[in-house]
């Protein structure tokens, strides 16, 4: 399964093991925390609450895609 940043576009390869998974990504590059739930392989919902602060906060504002 891939997954696209909602912050920086770069694509995220998750394997079998998040076939049904609900909870946290983090986004190597930009750092972004991405918040999937995937069921049986595919992409339900991913949200965007943006990159860790230093003092480790997520950030409140969330992008949302929801799939079908």
């Amino acid at each position: 399964m891939r997954v696209n940043c909602l912050s920086c576009g770069h694509k995220v390869d998750l394997d079998e093991a998040y076939d049904d998974y609900h909870g946290p990504v983090k986004c190597l590059p930009c750092g972004a925390i991405l918040e999937i739930e995937a069921q049986e392989g595919k992409l339900r919902i991913v949200r965007i609450g943006g990159a860790m602060s230093p003092g480790g906060n997520e950030k409140t504002q969330f992008r949302e895609f929801q799939g079908l």
